[in-house]
């Protein structure tokens, strides 16, 4: 995989569900994503829209018995194609430190394109977890959250912390989660013009 094709589509069906991914780590923020959880559906907008990755998801689950394995099942594809899109890591900075604010949240997000998965998940206030937050249609759980980056981390093999430093308002602080994992993980896959090989002493991420 060379420089100029950073991209992968990955589809994976079970009993549960059906998903399609495609990435392109060096787009501009296209995104068409439509899993059935519409809440959901907005934060992997904001992924995509905030780490400039083209992002097109199609899921379909059974969302009559709730959203979790659609969601879960989302997350393990779209790790499998940010993994297989990253290729052989050449020329990349590796690490992404961002932290964002959402009015009154602020969570700072730090990525390590290591090789090995590896996700931490703190901070989020007591409650956060049992939260619905939807409209009218299928609602997304709180509990939910931690689960998708554990999931991405561990399937696009990424050293992944997540620390929620500030919120209040449930929406903002699941919200700026994506928020700051899209721009670390973006500076993370950023070509680095002085690195000419794998950013490791073991010549190997």
């Amino acid at each position: 995989m060379t420089r100029t094709d950073r991209t992968a589509r990955i589809e994976r069906e079970t009993s549960e569900s059906k998903v399609v991914v495609e990435v392109n780590l060096d787009g501009t923020g296209r995104v068409d994503v439509s899993t059935g959880v519409g809440f959901y559906d907005h934060m992997l907008t904001a992924f995509g829209r905030h780490s400039l990755v083209d992002l097109t998801v199609h899921s379909e689950g059974d969302v009559h018995i709730d959203a979790h394995h659609t969601v879960e099942d989302t997350a393990i594809v779209l790790g499998q194609a940010l993994r297989e899109a990253l290729g052989d890591k050449k020329g990349i900075r590796r690490y992404g430190d961002a932290t964002v604010p959402l009015d009154e949240a602020l969570v700072r997000c730090v990525v390590d394109v290591s090789g090995r998965p590896y996700s931490v998940h703190t901070g989020e206030p007591e409650g956060q977890q049992y939260v619905l937050l939807g409209g009218s249609g299928v609602p997304y759980l709180g509990s939910l959250t931690q689960h998708i980056f554990d999931s991405i981390a561990h399937h696009a093999h990424l050293t992944m912390h997540v620390n929620v430093l500030a919120g209040r308002e449930p929406h903002h602080i699941v919200e700026t989660q994506f928020k700051a994992f899209a721009r670390a993980f973006r500076d993370a896959i950023a070509y680095d013009p002085r690195e000419t090989g794998i950013p490791s002493t073991k010549g190997a991420l």
